[in-house]
C-alpha cells in the first residue's frame, strides 16, 4: 500500500481496544469479498447473506460495485487504472467497515488478482473471506441481467470482462461457488456457514 500525500497526519486509535469492541457486540468483522463475472450472482448472494445475518442479529453491510459508483467512486471508468483505484478505495471502506465489526460484504467483478491481493493486504491476518462465484462464463452470458454482454458482442461495450478484458481468478479462494442449477438461498447458507465455522459470528 502506498503511502499517503497528506503530511502530519496521526491515527486516532478508538478508546476501546479491538477485542473489547467485537467483545460488546457478539462478533467478529471481517470482509468477504465476492468476485467473478458479470451476472454471475455476486450481488444476489451478498444480499441474501445479508438477510441472513441481519435476522440473526448480526450487524452486516453489503458494499454494491454499481451503488459505490454512483456515489463514492462515480469518477471512475472501467479502465485498468480506473479499476484498480476503484478496488482501492473499496478495499478502504471495507477495512474500516471490519474494523467497526461489520461483517462486510463486497460484490465486485474486481477482475485483477493484485487488486484483490491488495484488498486482502489492508485487513489483519484471517479477517479476509475471498468468495470466487465461479458461474461459467457462458451461464453468465445466457443470464446476461443487465443486457451488457449483448452490448459487448455488438462492439458497442469496450473493455468488458470476459469478452474483450481479462479475468484472473483466484488461485486459493476461501470459498468457491458454482451457481449453475443451484439457488441463491443455498449459496448464500454455505457462506454463512463457512463465516460461522470461522468463528465470525460470536
Amino acid at each position: 500500500m502506498s503511502a499517503p500525500k497528506s503530511a502530519n497526519i496521526t491515527w486516532h486509535p478508538a478508546n476501546l481496544s479491538h477485542d473489547e469492541r467485537e467483545a460488546l457486540i457478539a462478533q467478529r468483522g471481517c470482509v468477504v469479498w465476492f468476485t467473478g463475472f458479470s451476472g454471475s450472482g455476486k450481488s444476489t448472494i451478498a444480499r441474501k447473506v445479508e438477510q441472513l445475518l441481519l435476522e440473526r442479529n448480526k450487524v452486516a453491510y453489503v458494499l454494491d460495485g454499481d451503488n459505490l459508483r454512483m456515489g463514492l467512486n462515480r469518477d471512475l471508468g472501467f479502465s485498468p487504472a480506473d479499476r484498480t483505484e476503484n478496488i482501492r478505495r473499496v478495499g478502504a471502506v471495507a477495512q474500516l467497515f471490519a474494523d467497526a465489526g461489520v461483517l462486510t460484504l463486497t460484490a465486485f467483478v474486481s477482475p485483477y488478482r493484485a487488486d484483490r491481493d491488495g484488498a486482502r493486504a489492508m485487513l489483519p491476518e484471517g479477517r479476509f473471506v475471498e468468495c470466487h462465484v465461479a458461474t461459467p462464463l457462458e451461464e453468465c452470458e445466457k443470464r446476461d441481467p443487465k443486457g451488457l454482454y449483448k452490448k459487448a458482442r455488438a462492439g458497442e461495450l469496450a473493455g468488458f470482462t470476459g469478452i474483450d478484458a481479462p479475468y484472473e481468478a483466484p488461485d486459493a479462494a476461501e470459498l468457491v461457488l458454482d451457481t449453475v442449477g443451484k439457488s441463491p438461498d443455498v449459496s448464500a447458507q454455505e457462506v454463512v456457514a463457512h463465516l460461522e465455522k470461522a468463528g465470525f459470528l460470536g
